[in-house]
This record gives structure tokens, C-alpha cells and sequence, in this order.
């Protein structure tokens, strides 16, 4: 198989944030999707591995932060390549507390979205976890949101060993 192929598949970045008791944590993501209209059904994908999973498997409630193009490199490096069960990633960055007191990412963000699980489906490595959307708004109209494959092709960026993207070059090509 050609792992570039992969590659070809459309996504885009998003900052998937969930709280706790005091804990609250992110994490980028490229996979969001919508599921039904009636209600507004989002579904995100979410390593086991991820502290951010277990945040939302106790809380029953996540946030989707849309990024834009041009976001800053810190807030990759920061909710992507970093623990939030060492570190609370959002100290640095602007958010706002959602109904659920989830935090909502606004730095770098074109809209976001609250929402409320209503399943969650095992799927081996990763969560689905389905919520019904329960608010959103647009915060930034003009900008474009970032695409993983702009991330990839123009930023040069890479995706971490938790992504569903994530191939690891040695062990795929040795098959």
C-alpha cells in the first residue's frame, strides 16, 4: 500500500478541549466531523492514550476550537506535542469557559463549538465520542481554517504519535 495516499484524505485542525474537577486539557485533532443534522451531531476521534480522553470520558463533555491558516506554531506545539497531565496548556492562551465549564480555545481560532456526549464508540487505538452541539459560534469570518494538509505541505508539520495520521515510516515500510 502507499502510505502518501493516506495523505489525500481531507481534514482540518481543530484544538479538542475537556475539564474535570481542576484538571482541563487539549489537544489537536483532525478528526471532526458532523453525524446528523437534527440534532447537531459532532463526532471527534481521540487516542486512549490521550489525557484529554479521560477528562472527556469523566465530564461528558468536550469544546472544538475551528484553527485558522495562519495559526501560531506555539499553540501546535503546545495542544499537540505536549501532556496536559503535566502541564495546563491553556495558562498561555486566551479561552473562555463554555456551559459546561469546558475551556474553548479562542487564539488563532474562526469558530468553535460546546458539546455533550451522547456515545462513545471503541475503535481499537481511539474514542469516538458523539456529542450533540449544544453552542457555537464564528469569531472570525474572514480568516480560512487550517487544513492538515496544508499543516503538512506548506508548514512542514507533522502529526504526533497519538494522531489517527500518525505513520510510523520504519515499521509500515518493513510489511
Amino acid at each position: 500500500m502507499n502510505i502518501e495516499s493516506l495523505f489525500k484524505i481531507t481534514y482540518g485542525l481543530f484544538v479538542i478541549s475537556s475539564a474535570n474537577d481542576k484538571k482541563r486539557s487539549g489537544y489537536i485533532s483532525n478528526t471532526v466531523f458532523q453525524v446528523t443534522a437534527n440534532p447537531i451531531r459532532l463526532a471527534i476521534g481521540c487516542s486512549k492514550d490521550n489525557f484529554t480522553a479521560s477528562l472527556i470520558a469523566k465530564s461528558m463533555a468536550f469544546s472544538v476550537s475551528v484553527l485558522k491558516k495562519d495559526c501560531r506554531p506555539d499553540i501546535i506545539g503546545t495542544f499537540g506535542y505536549r501532556t496536559g497531565s503535566e502541564i495546563d496548556k491553556f495558562s498561555k492562551f486566551s479561552y473562555n469557559n463554555g456551559l459546561n465549564n469546558i475551556p474553548v480555545l479562542m487564539e488563532d481560532t474562526i469558530a468553535w463549538f460546546e458539546c455533550k456526549v451522547v456515545q462513545t464508540v471503541d475503535v481499537g487505538t481511539h474514542l469516538l465520542f458523539i456529542g450533540n452541539v449544544l453552542n457555537g459560534e464564528i469569531i472570525d469570518d474572514k480568516s480560512e481554517p487550517l487544513t492538515y494538509a496544508y499543516y503538512r505541505d506548506v508548514k512542514k508539520g507533522k502529526a504526533p504519535k497519538n494522531a489517527p495520521t500518525y505513520i510510523d515510516y520504519e515499521t509500515s515500510m518493513s510489511k
